[in-house]
């Protein structure tokens, strides 16, 4: 797995490059400091992951992930950092970023990459605890307005509430193939990039 590393302070950056090729599977490609190193290292490297500090001084990590997802919707940036602000938690998810969790989770960092790589979200389990507390009680959100049908209704909470294709299709008595189809109709419907930004939608406007 190919790795891009940025954060603005070098040591910490260094050591995260030692700790991760200590996994034979890992290999870190480059390492920046600020969000113009990011967009302009995920550029030359296209890298399986980018592993990027958010606060960072003069582009943040979150302009950074905007400028790079606009040109790779794909692109899989996991924030790693110390700071569980809520505006910056929303704002990672809502970008499409893949992961958001904390420095001090060190023994999650390699599974939350590799997690990453396989396509999956990963959240720290503070930020995920954080959410329901974020989200404020909404007006009774219109699905007609999106032809979004009682069925997709159902799907859309349980991607809000996390749980997987293999899960919601066990749920709701579906196959997962039957699962995905619906998803992608959702997230066409709803001009969405992946299921990421369909639970933090679910989340932030409907729940």
């Amino acid at each position: 797995m190919k790795v891009v590393i940025v954060d603005d302070d070098q040591l910490v950056a260094l050591s995260l490059k030692t700790i991760l090729e200590a996994d034979a599977r890992v290999t870190v490609v480059a390492t920046g400091t600020d969000g113009t190193d990011a967009a302009a290292l995920y550029r030359k490297e296209h890298p399986d992951v980018l592993l990027m500090d958010i606060q960072m001084k003069p582009v943040s990590g979150l302009d950074a992930a905007e400028e790079i997802l606009q040109s790779d919707p794909q692109a899989k940036i996991l924030f790693l950092t110390t700071f569980s602000d809520d505006a910056y938690i929303i704002k990672a998810l809502d970008l499409g970023a893949k992961g958001y969790i904390l420095k001090q989770d060190f023994e999650g960092i390699l599974p939350a990459l590799f997690a990453v790589q396989q396509g999956q979200s990963v959240f720290g389990g503070e930020i995920v605890s954080k959410l329901p507390v974020l989200m404020q009680p909404k007006n009774e959100f219109d699905y007609s307005q999106y032809d979004i049908g009682e069925k997709e209704q159902e799907i859309i909470a349980l991607v809000g509430m996390g749980k997987s294709n293999r899960e919601i299709a066990e749920e709701l008595f579906l196959s997962e193939g039957t699962v995905r189809n619906y998803i992608s109709t959702i997230l066409e419907k709803f001009s969405l990039r992946d299921r990421t930004q369909l639970a933090v939608f679910y989340l932030t406007k409907v729940r």
